[in-house]
């Protein structure tokens, strides 16, 4: 069936259709802001924010139609200029949201091609994007879902991006609260699944390390006999479970099938000799982020069980691959010096990983970090705060380090006496300290939670 008014009537109920005709290709949005022209805007109720508020909005910035509550649209239409909507596809809904989780999930039935999903604490977005970037140089073509949308809405409206030209498809999976993985896995059903790590992300709503790995394994709920599992084999919380599924195991220990051994890192690259079950290839990444490797690790497992050619497979772990704010290196734009862009999100192993990159690049420019806050950490938020000022003695080639946020106040006072630290509420109080840098020749990392803001002072210095 194809995706028409017949396929949303005979799929969600109690919709209406008012107005105009359901358009050919269709893409769907929630998001005013980024609305692309032909999407169809869905109106979501939040708890700061109603969707509803929007939909003429995007009408006007050329969305094909909405998706509304039913009983709103007398009040949203009527009192909006017809040439705004006489052209588009108008419905109705008594939750939009549950409609757009059923035309997902009923979409989502009409492909038997292979769905692999990823997930994890830490390298989600690299690790999907490096797999993407695999696959491409393999000759398949797989949908790989946009950006960081990886909610149980964001799985929704990539679901609704698959097409039958695919050849497979590739999402990345992210949860904050508890019981959330198990009702994604059922909406996307994957036929194998990732997942890099358990760390310590999210723990405001997922609990202890333990209770995190039972949610992030929740991915694995529907599988069979059929679905393989990929875990970092490295981690007891993942390799020392019983699944009832095959699983395939990556890491640095012998016990996985997928290995790196005999690691290497200089000051330009990282070395190692990758084994895939008994076969040994000299891997060389140019990359100084320890993360890389088991991303690499989890890009092998995942592309070997999806039949892509070897040869694809060890050319892609090795070129160059941007992930924008993981890690990616800019240039300062008054002047030579260099920013580190690593402020998408951070957790204490995260921060950790980053520092130890960001201490292995030799220069001669003065090196500053710019630190900001580590969020959702729950009741153990002072100690991993207090824990990153004692790692900073691992970091002697650091000069300065602004920290930026209110937890962070833990980091100072443990922060080695060597360095020149300063704390700041607010990117922007950041901003201003580090404003007197902009012409000069540094070395910076920024890395911190997103909700800091940080990427907003990235923004000020650097130009991508």
């Amino acid at each position: 069936m194809p995706f028409d008014a017949h396929f949303i009537q005979n799929t969600v109920p109690g919709v209406s259709i008012l107005h105009g005709t359901c358009p050919v290709n269709i893409n769907f949005s929630v998001d005013s802001r980024t609305i692309q022209k032909g999407d169809i805007f869905v109106a979501l109720p939040g708890e700061h924010v109603d969707g509803h508020n929007y939909v003429i909005s995007a009408l006007k910035k050329g969305a094909a139609g909405a998706i509304i509550a039913t009983g709103r649209e007398h009040e949203l239409l009527s009192s909006a200029d017809k040439k705004s909507w006489q052209n588009a596809f108008i419905a109705t809904a008594p939750d939009p949201l549950q409609a757009l989780l059923e035309l997902a999930h009923a979409w989502r039935t009409r492909f038997t091609y292979p769905i692999l999903a990823v997930t994890g604490s830490v390298g989600k977005t690299s690790t999907k994007e490096l797999i993407a970037h695999i696959v491409r140089l393999g000759g398949k073509s797989y949908f790989a879902s946009q950006g960081n949308q990886n909610t149980i809405l964001g799985v929704a409206l990539n679901i609704l991006r698959m097409k039958d030209l695919h050849e497979g498809a590739i999402f990345e999976v992210g949860i904050n609260k508890r019981g959330e993985m198990e009702k994604i896995a059922a909406l996307l059903r994957p036929t194998y699944a990732i997942i890099t790590n358990i760390g310590h992300a999210h723990m405001e709503g997922l609990g202890s390390l333990h209770d995190i790995s039972f949610e992030k394994r929740s991915l694995f709920s529907h599988f069979s006999e059929q679905n393989i599992g990929i875990v970092n084999g490295d981690q007891p919380f993942l390799s020392q479970v019983s699944y009832r599924h095959p699983v395939l195991k990556f890491g640095s220990k012998t016990i996985n099938q997928i290995q790196a051994r005999k690691i290497v890192i200089t000051n330009s690259h990282i070395s190692f000799v990758l084994k895939i079950y008994q076969q040994k290839y000299p891997i060389k990444i140019s990359n100084l982020h320890a993360g890389v490797i088991f991303n690499s690790l989890a890009a092998v497992a995942a592309t070997y069980l999806l039949g892509i050619p070897l040869a694809s497979i060890l050319q892609g772990i090795q070129e160059p691959l941007v992930v924008a704010q993981r890690f990616e290196v800019c240039t300062l734009t008054d002047s030579k010096g260099i920013l580190i862009d690593d402020c998408y999100n951070a957790n204490p192993e995260s921060m950790k990983a980053a520092l130890l990159a960001f201490q292995k690049i030799k220069t001669e420019m003065p090196k500053i970090a710019i630190l900001g806050d580590m969020l959702e950490l729950g009741a153990d938020s002072s100690f991993w705060h207090r824990q990153l000022g004692r790692f900073l003695n691992k970091v002697p080639s650091l000069k300065r380090v602004i920290l930026v946020g209110d937890l962070v106040k833990w980091t100072k006072k443990t922060a080695p006496a060597f360095l020149s630290v300063d704390i700041v509420p607010s990117w922007q109080d950041a901003v201003a300290l580090f404003e007197p840098y902009r012409a000069a020749e540094v070395f910076v990392l920024v890395k911190g939670s997103n909700g800091v803001g940080l990427t907003n002072l990235v923004k000020k210095f650097v130009t991508k």
